[in-house]
């Protein structure tokens, strides 16, 4: 006869939650009141309300409440809905509306997908009550979240009469305390105008947002998406100022995070531009786009189809952009023209119309030109037209010694004025890219990236006559190669920046460009192949070169000679630059395949380059010492930036 064993029996623990464990994973509703009361607008929404009261009150430890006239629950059916971490609204109630029973035949698409939004009272307290009623009967709760059983609990429950139907929810504020002002006019940006809702701040009505000033309206067609339609909104013809500027997404008439130029990461045109500033473009997408929105409404998830959107949208905003630019044009120049008014009347007739006509013409073929930037440009061209008239021409004469108007006289025998200020300004153009190294190389707070790089890389004859050629581009297949070798090489926090500067490489020590010449094959005329390429890798300001740089710098010629992404035999110079070399540190290396010379890496410290440089210069900076002796290396190096082009010697 089998004996049964009796099985002792062993007590169940569940999981048990930190007490402020929803408040903490409620994200930005918990943290803002901004988002918290946004939530609690739209969740009266999708309880089929005509009417939402905010009520807030003006300091800390008083009361503040959101009541709607929706369509509320009974007692069971909060502790079903409510009550239920994670609720499924789509399961249990599907995507439409609930509305009472007076209010049959509206329609309306509900914003909540997992009820998340209903505890937006967090944000202030950690304890609020619900009072909700329907058929005449009401049920009231107090909800708290210190539970290690669960992470929030009724901690006390009641019922009473009243007639009607509607939802009040109230919390004690003892954080986060919103401003009303500031809170009507973010619920008046982030939802569209609906006649059937109407929302109320202490007793204000908030006026949402409607599409007064609508100059154009056009459907976007996104292949294997949901629709979506396009609005431009002019605020000089709206009723009211705007609080946002830039490209708006409205999805089921709710605002999708903050109206922005900037679309994705990619931004569509200068926020500052006069364009912007009075256009807003909205993108209506229909109900279709809800699961793409995050739960906090603050962004779309990220994936294909809202790329798609994005991409969309960007190209509506520029196309829209190049068809009404034009009629900025006049506005943007008159207003340029009257910040110099003082200057521009001191012009002859025909000044004040050469002066004007740019003005236009800058407007017409940069559109996104700034105002300040539109006045710089006119200021300098008036005090061109002034030194025209041979004013400060003259004044400048007069002031000249004898030897001074020999010397301008034999100057200007063998060359025309134009001819002398090209080469004059080129000098100038020089000697300042000398100094401004030289200030900049021994400073360890230096950024080689945006200061001493874009110098060297601009004055490719520091390094020798043979480079100084406006042959050295940064070619597309120098460029590919040098993309795949640099990815190989360096680490993940190193970056190719690909988009601001493509001939720049920035390393973890350093930047690194990649330029080359190209020229016809000896063996092939018709074809093109590079054939000297320039790698110049500068390493921070007040930095030592050693044998690990020298290998560096040998590594890169060697990968693009094995790399086979290049045509042709090109011959290979780099130059690793520093502030010093260290002892015993090899200068220079070559680099040789089956006895032909292909690279040769040196070692050069700034010094050398700038020494080198006033040699070629006829030690022109020794004779001229003071020009910029008091101007910082940061003003200069500013200064040559903005030189955009050089006449050749």
């Amino acid at each position: 006869m089998a004996t049964k064993t009796k099985m002792s029996s062993v007590a169940m623990t569940g999981s048990l939650f930190e007490e402020n464990y929803l408040v903490r994973t409620l994200g930005r509703i918990a943290q803002d009141s901004e988002v918290a009361l946004t939530e609690l607008v739209a969740n009266a929404w999708d309880a089929g309300a005509s009417l939402v009261d905010l009520t807030i009150p003006p300091t800390n430890a008083l009361v503040l409440t959101v009541e709607d006239d929706g369509h509320g629950m009974t007692a069971s059916q909060f502790k079903g809905r409510w009550m239920k971490l994670g609720y499924d609204r789509i399961k249990h109630q599907s995507t439409m509306v609930e509305f009472p029973p007076e209010r049959k035949g509206w329609r309306r698409k509900a914003y909540g997908r997992n009820g998340v939004g209903r505890h937006g009272l967090l944000c202030f307290a950690d304890h609020y009550s619900v009072d909700t009623w329907r058929e005449d009967k009401g049920a009231s709760f107090d909800i708290g979240t210190n539970s290690e059983e669960n992470p929030f609990k009724i901690e006390k429950e009641g019922a009473f009469i009243k007639k009607g139907h509607g939802t009040k929810v109230s919390v004690v504020v003892m954080r986060h305390l919103p401003d009303p002002d500031a809170i009507r006019a973010i619920l008046a940006a982030r939802f569209v105008h609906d006649p059937q809702f109407v929302v109320r701040v202490n007793g204000e009505s908030v006026a949402l947002a409607d599409q007064t000033g609508l100059i154009e309206q056009t459907p976007l067609q996104i292949d294997g998406c949901p629709g979506a339609e396009a609005y431009v909104v002019d605020s000089t013809r709206s009723n009211r100022s705007t609080l946002y500027q830039g490209i708006a997404f409205w999805v089921n008439g709710r605002l999708v995070g903050m109206p922005s130029w900037v679309v994705g990461s990619e931004a569509v045109i200068d926020g500052r531009a006069r364009f912007a500033k009075r256009y807003s473009i909205v993108i209506k997408a229909d109900d279709g786009w809800l699961t793409e929105v995050e739960q906090d409404w603050v962004r779309f998830k990220s994936n294909k189809k809202v790329d798609a959107l994005f991409e969309a949208a960007r190209e509506y905003a520029k196309r829209v952009f190049a068809q009404l630019s034009a009629t900025l044009v006049e506005e943007s120049s008159e207003e340029a023209l009257v910040k110099n008014r003082e200057d521009f009347k001191e012009l002859s007739p025909l000044g004040r119309a050469e002066v004007a006509s740019f003005a236009r013409d800058l407007v017409k073929s940069t559109p996104t030109v700034s105002q300040d930037v539109l006045s710089a440009a006119v200021q300098a061209l008036i005090n061109i037209e002034k030194a025209r008239g041979g004013a400060a021409l003259l004044e400048k004469l007069t002031r000249l010694d004898e030897s001074d108007i020999e010397g301008l006289d034999r100057l200007l025998s063998q060359w025309t004025v134009r001819d002398a200020l090209s080469v004059l300004d080129e000098i100038d153009h020089r000697l300042a890219v000398i100094v401004a190294i030289e200030k900049l190389a021994g400073d360890e707070t230096s950024d080689e990236l945006h200061t001493l790089h874009p110098l060297v890389t601009q004055a490719r004859w520091l390094f020798g006559p043979e480079f100084d050629s406006s042959e050295y581009s940064s070619n597309v297949s120098l460029r590919t190669a040098a993309e795949r070798i640099f990815k190989k090489r360096l680490s993940s926090e190193a970056f190719i920046n690909a988009k601001q500067r493509p001939d720049i490489m920035t390393l973890a020590d350093a930047t690194c460009s990649i330029v080359g010449t190209e020229g016809f094959d000896a063996a092939d005329p018709t074809l093109t192949r590079i054939q000297n390429v320039l790698i110049i890798e500068l390493k921070k300001g007040h930095s030592a070169i050693g044998r690990e740089e020298m290998n560096q710098g040998n590594g890169y010629v060697q990968d693009f000679l094995g790399s086979g992404a290049l045509d042709g035999t090109p011959m290979f110079r780099a130059f690793v630059v520093g502030h010093e070399i260290t002892a015993k540190t090899t200068r220079e290396i070559e680099l040789k395949e089956e006895g032909v010379l292909r690279g040769r890496v040196q070692a050069v410290t700034y010094g050398q380059l700038t020494r080198s440089a006033h040699q070629r210069l006829f030690r022109l900076k020794e004779r001229i010492p003071a020009r910029y002796e008091d101007v910082s290396g940061a003003d200069l190096s500013a200064k040559v930036m903005q030189t955009p082009s050089q006449a050749n010697l």
